[in-house]
């Protein structure tokens, strides 16, 4: 029998050599390996085999780290409900994302701080109170306060109000800060409008933009006055504005109400305007609700009371707004002298004293029709008061 020695001796010259059965089932040896050059030896080699490892294994950590910061920075947050959270004037970014992460707006404050150097540059976040929706990203929210979209809140003065009411309503308003102003300043200086404004805005600040709203209003607005009227100024039109304001509130009915002053004015007539009594009794306070108008009022002279001066008074009665500005800069061409209330919410003109007695007695009608239905409304009222009182003594008593 012969081993595998036998069958290399087939493929290969050169004489067979018998072998035994154990000696062909060992394995033949294997080969040396080659020897290390001394190159693959050199210490300078295995550093530099270290190095670029190691830097490998970085570059990966750090794909995987710059991966998972910016799925955090720009995935959904951990707000479930919108929120509105304030940025003071002045925070640094650590402080605002600690506040944030801190009212579990964000999860990381270190993520959001990063992102918002590397997107911000040389801008800032802008101070103010600002709405973050709920699942808000660090990049959503980062975006919305560095366009200092912040939330607005309103401030409305009604037209008509003096400037002492308007302080009254700063004063009562919790959003506003600070102390008004030490000085009120004239009547009729401040524009009766809505005033948008940011957490964080002072009383003053809003007076100063009403103040320089009235400025461009009235000068708009005497730019296109009618060039006959017989008002010397702007600031004789603020005062027969506020005047018109006064007497009415419907838009519709100022240019014709403006005009029968006007035409009062052009004759030489008094203006006759009850609200200029209530200013000259009670000034920027305004007259009480239960306070009605006396006929011993009439005749008391003020400064303002107009059924015994002549021409206008010397300042506004209140703030008038645009509209009534307008409707006294072009009232309407009429020759009415005389208005009175029809009882529906406007008024009744007249060009002559006879036509506006006869509308002052229909409204006396009027007034003495609603007084008596008011009168038997309450005394109804009462005796259905005592009929259940009377009632439930009756079951009381039975009980």
């Amino acid at each position: 029998m012969f081993g595998r020695a036998g069958d290399k001796n087939n493929a290969q010259s050169g004489p067979i050599v018998p072998v035994s059965p154990s000696q062909a089932l060992k394995p033949e040896m294997a080969p040396p390996p080659p020897k290390r050059s001394r190159r693959a030896r050199n210490q300078v080699v295995v550093f530099l085999n270290f190095i670029l490892s190691l830097m490998i294994f970085v570059a990966i950590v750090s794909i995987g780290v710059f991966w998972y910061g910016k799925t955090e920075f720009e995935g959904r947050g951990p707000l479930d409900q919108t929120v509105d959270f304030m940025v003071r004037e002045g925070a640094a970014l650590k402080q605002i994302a600690a506040g944030l992460e801190r009212q579990g707006i964000i999860a990381n404050q270190r993520i959001f701080t990063l992102g918002a150097q590397s997107i911000l540059g040389d801008d800032t976040l802008k101070a103010g109170e600002y709405e973050i929706k709920a699942r808000s990203s660090m990049l959503e929210i980062i975006e919305l306060m560095q366009s200092g979209k912040s939330i607005l809140h309103s401030f409305t003065v009604p037209e008509g109000q003096t400037v002492q009411q308007v302080f009254d309503r700063l004063r009562e308003d919790e959003m506003l800060q600070g102390d008004l102003p030490p000085e009120m300043p004239p009547e009729g200086a401040l524009l009766p409008e809505t005033y948008k404004y940011s957490r964080g805005t002072t009383r003053a600040e809003i007076i100063e933009q009403m103040a320089r709203a009235q400025t461009r209003a009235l000068e708009q607005v005497w730019s296109r006055r009618s060039p006959d009227l017989p008002l010397a100024s702007p600031e004789e039109l603020v005062i027969l504005a506020s005047i018109v304001e006064k007497e009415t509130a419907r838009a519709d009915e100022r240019p014709r109400v403006a005009g029968v002053f006007i035409n009062r004015l052009n004759k030489g007539m008094r203006l006759q305007s009850d609200p200029t009594i209530i200013y000259g009794l009670f000034g920027g306070a305004g007259k009480p609700s239960d306070r009605p108008i006396y006929k011993s009022d009439i005749d008391k002279p003020t400064p303002y009371n107009t059924y015994v001066i002549d021409g206008l008074p010397p300042t506004p009665i209140a703030n008038p707004g645009r509209e009534a500005m307008e409707a006294v800069a072009n009232p309407s061409r009429t020759n009415d002298l005389y208005f009175v209330a029809d009882g529906t919410g406007g008024h009744a003109f007249a060009e002559t004293l006879d036509e506006h007695n006869s509308n002052v007695a229909r409204w006396r009608r009027l007034e003495s029709e609603r007084e008596k239905a008011v009168a038997a409304e309450k005394a109804a009222a009462a005796k259905a008061a005592a009929s259940q009182a009377t009632d439930g003594e009756a079951s009381t008593q039975g009980n």
